[in-house]
């Protein structure tokens, strides 16, 4: 095989998880976030790129109400694993609020922050905010639209039916230059795709595993390539991230086993209250339906590894993959789910191990070769030994004389 020269080389993919989170409702809410603190330790230990942290304000099960302080909290407890916010609803917030949260989290971490958007995703957290479902991504555009010019330094005067900035500017330039990365959610519609292309933003596919937003997956892309195109620019893949829910364990019995723990529960709540489980039957066996519509890996790294290669082939290419953090299993065996897929997926596809294991079959196929090299130096050896310890022997003989 040729040496491939290291220019030449695939931008290595990065790798991370998207925590909505999901706790059930008959657990401490107070120990669960800790759990959540303690994982994204042990992810940034294991070398993990990024962690997502989502916002949700109803229902009982996503229970962080604010990623930031989330993030500020994980931040001080992390050296090296970036934040997103996976994602800030917009139409719940003033634009200029979230513009400075987001620059001040920028300099706290020294640059580990990435702005994650959306139109909210709870139709629950819409209606008590009396917002109308129905204006929800035209409202994200809105915010979207102000907060790049104010991340930007630019001052704002806009006015809209929900908020009204007047010579509104950030105190602070972010610590990120020109700004921190910015990613748009997008599942099934178009409209992430229309917004990542027309603003230059990363594409945040937190559907990719779904029957329908897998189908979508290169027809969203194509669409923000051809938004970019309007503006002269061009899309970078590396800013594509899919989610996707995996278990993984040494064998799929295992795998299924540490499951019963609690996917039913997630797949009760998700069937009934998140909206991207419209339409699908969810009322089987969990652990069947997950695998055979392909939406989810409960199995083994090679199983793990066979996913991502369908994405990637669907997509056409993608930057970062980050599982979808659910809670199916225990505490133990969901810290060695992700061990593992860090010990023996993330190497197989950063090629970790090429350069080793040519290495290692280049030893074995000259194996006969060294070793009769390294016994004829031992043979060698033991021969000047001999012979140096014969004439050390004769002349002290001869010295007695």
């Amino acid at each position: 095989m040729a040496d491939t020269p290291v220019s030449d080389r695939p931008t290595r993919r990065r790798y991370g998880i998207f925590l909505a989170p999901f706790h059930p409702v008959d657990e401490d809410p107070t120990m669960a976030m800790q759990r959540d603190l303690e994982l994204i330790d042990h992810l940034d230990a294991l070398g993990y790129d990024e962690a997502w942290i989502g916002e949700h304000h109803s229902a009982g099960y996503e229970i962080i109400a604010s990623p930031e302080l989330f993030i500020a909290a994980a931040a001080e407890r992390t050296r090296r694993i970036a934040f997103g916010t996976g994602v800030i609803s917009l139409p719940y917030h003033n634009p200029l609020m979230v513009a400075d949260r987001i620059i001040q989290l920028d300099h706290m971490t020294r640059g580990r922050i990435m702005l994650g958007v959306g139109p909210g995703l709870l139709p629950s957290d819409a209606f008590m905010l009396g917002i109308d479902v129905g204006r929800q991504r035209d409202m994200m555009i809105e915010s979207l639209e102000a907060i790049i010019d104010l991340m930007d330094g630019k001052t704002v005067t806009k006015k809209t039916d929900w908020f009204n900035l007047q010579n509104a500017r950030c105190q602070l330039l972010p610590y990120t230059r020109p700004r921190p990365e910015i990613c748009v959610a997008s599942s099934i519609t178009p409209s992430g795709g229309r917004a990542a292309g027309r603003y230059g933003l990363g594409m945040l596919c937190v559907a990719a595993t779904t029957t329908e937003g897998y189908d979508v997956l290169g027809e969203n892309w194509k669409i923000a390539c051809e938004f970019a195109a309007e503006r002269d620019a061009t899309m970078d893949r590396s800013c594509l991230r899919l989610v996707g829910p995996m278990h993984l364990a040494e064998t799929r019995e295992q795998a299924f086993a540490n499951v019963q723990f609690g996917l039913r529960k997630w797949v009760d709540y998700f069937s009934t209250i998140n909206p991207m489980a419209a339409g699908q039957d969810m009322s089987g066996d969990p652990i069947e339906g997950m695998i055979e519509s392909g939406r989810a890996v409960i199995g083994t790294p090679d199983d793990a590894i066979a996913m991502i290669e369908r994405l990637d082939k669907q997509s056409g290419g993608f930057g970062c993959f980050l599982q979808l953090a659910h809670n199916w299993a225990d505490t133990q065996p969901t810290r060695r789910s992700y061990e593992l897929f860090s010990r023996y997926v993330i190497p197989h596809f950063e090629r970790a191990n090429q350069t080793r294991t040519e290495s290692l079959q280049w030893a074995s196929d000259n194996g006969e070769e060294f070793i009769g090299a390294a016994m004829t130096a031992a043979m060698s050896m033991f021969q000047k030994h001999h012979a140096e310890q014969a004439a050390r022997s004769e002349k002290n003989a001869s010295e007695k004389k």
